[in-house]
């Protein structure tokens, strides 16, 4: 009974996040169209008890639940507070625009908490069961989502491609994870190292799942030759879920990547460096050199994304733990400017009209300097402008591959990095040199705006101190891979 009870404990965050997903749903079927943002206030109030059990129940170092399945480390408490507090800000964000298409439902908020569910558990998976768990609650309830405006024909079309290929990647990653278990007998993260390190193995096998499992990994990240679903999603689904998708699911997806293959598969490293270091190079490349061809504005952010990913797959790479807290450091930045770039395009959105065109953005200086300016710093930042906080992350990547060795693959990043830039500052060229094709005011409510401002202003404040950030960052990878 002891033993049960401190598992409830250690799953406490997850427990109430559930909960509350199940109170949303049935609370909308008493509830009036008018009276539903008490639906939006029970979410808000999910994730604040989530993140205060999240602070209040921490073990002193690490903690194991369900005999083993389920880990409470510092990783785990740092990337669920990032989760809870970027999936608050997309609550604000989405609310005037789910509202002005008729999505404003209990669906939406149930799905989105499941999948802050499913990030949980893939972020305190210790066995390769949990995190396979996780990972398909979260895409499941990612699919419906895309899907929830079901007479949207382009987002009907943009989840069936979502589901039929990470239906496809799961089940390679399945497989990955068969075969590692048929040459170490176990699914727990520790007991995989433990008898990697302990005794011989047939290699190539090991070797064959492992890039299984890396094959599935890239997909769910979004990584070149895995990425042809991210531009397509990312246009097709409405705006609100695009920004879901481009956002929080990557923290988890960084957390699955260091359970597999930092924390289960280190000695294996030799050999998963070298497809990261393909992988890594290929995005950045497609990624930058693509995105300049078009001319979609959230078709653009999904080549910018995918680049993006390039660069913490160089900090994965490095395999050290200098690489993996610039990795991190750099997912929580590309994070918070994400959440602002689709927010500022959720602004400018209204009902009948969907800003997601590079024209749409002409003359916004015009109809709204302070919108502008903070569209500015988000640009400056995606690009690696310094002081922003873009130009600190990719250089702490860069540094963490150079101390690994690798001088030339630093190189050529900084080189793409220049190339990639010219589409950044192009948006900016429009905003401030253009006339405006479209004088209709900007209407959002305050408090969105007032949020949004401080994400912009945070790029631009913790670019210039940015000794926070990666201090929580050093300490959460130092506590949890030592």
């Amino acid at each position: 009974m002891e033993n049960i009870r401190y598992d409830l404990i250690i799953a406490l965050p997850e427990i109430i996040l559930l909960g509350m997903a199940m109170l949303v749903l049935i609370a909308d079927l008493f509830l009036k169209q008018s009276n539903r943002i008490a639906i939006y206030g029970l979410s808000q109030l999910g994730l604040l008890l989530a993140a205060y059990f999240t602070v209040t129940t921490h073990v002193p170092s690490v903690g194991y639940a369900f005999t083993g399945t389920f880990v409470d480390d510092t990783l785990a408490d740092v990337l669920k507070l990032m989760i809870y507090v970027g999936t608050s800000l997309i609550f604000v964000y989405t609310r005037q625009y789910i509202q002005l298409r008729n999505m404003f439902r209990g669906e939406f908020y149930a799905l989105v908490l499941f999948s802050v569910v499913g990030m949980m558990i893939m972020v305190s998976g210790q066995s390769m069961l949990t995190l396979y768990i996780g990972l398909e609650l979260l895409s499941l309830s990612l699919y419906a989502l895309v899907a929830l405006d079901r007479d949207n024909h382009r987002a009907t079309e943009a989840a069936m491609k979502y589901f039929v290929l990470g239906a496809l990647a799961s089940g390679m990653l399945l497989y990955g994870m068969s075969m590692i278990y048929g040459m170490t007998g176990s699914l727990n993260i520790s007991d995989i190292n433990h008898a990697l390190m302990s005794g011989a193995r047939i290699h190539s096998v090991l070797v064959l799942g492992l890039v299984f499992i890396v094959a599935g990994l890239a997909f769910k990240l979004g990584a070149v030759p895995f990425q042809m679903w991210v531009p397509d999603v990312y246009e097709g689904s409405p705006t609100a879920m695009t920004m879901l998708i481009s956002s929080v699911p990557k923290l988890a997806a960084f957390a699955f990547v260091i359970r597999l293959l930092a924390q289960a598969l280190p000695t294996l490293a030799v050999d998963w460096q070298q497809m990261l270091l393909i992988m890594a190079v290929l995005s950045i490349v497609l990624g930058n050199v693509t995105a300049i061809a078009q001319t979609n504005l959230k078709r653009m952010l999904a080549y910018s994304t995918i680049s993006h990913v390039g660069f913490v797959l160089l900090g994965l790479m490095s395999a050290s733990g200098n690489g993996y807290v610039s990795a991190l450091f750099y997912i929580a930045s590309y994070v918070v400017m994400t959440l602002a770039g689709f927010g500022i395009i959720l602004l400018l959105s209204r009902k009948g009209f969907e800003a997601e065109n590079l024209s749409d953005l002409k003359g916004l200086n015009q109809r709204s300097p302070w919108i502008a300016f903070l569209m500015l710093i988000v640009m400056f930042s995606m690009a690696g402008v310094p002081p922003t906080l873009g130009f600190y992350a990719k250089f702490a990547v860069l540094q963490a591959a150079l101390q690994a060795g690798f001088l030339w693959v630093v190189v050529f990043a900084v080189l793409m990095a220049v190339i990639g830039a010219f589409y950044y500052l192009r948006v900016i060229k429009l905003m401030y040199f253009d006339e405006p094709q479209d004088n209709s005011p900007i209407v959002a409510p305050f408090d969105m705006r007032v949020i949004l401002s401080m994400n912009a202003l945070a790029l631009l404040a913790i670019g210039i101190m940015p000794q926070g950030l990666m201090s929580v960052c050093f300490y959460a990878i130092s506590r949890s891979l030592s």
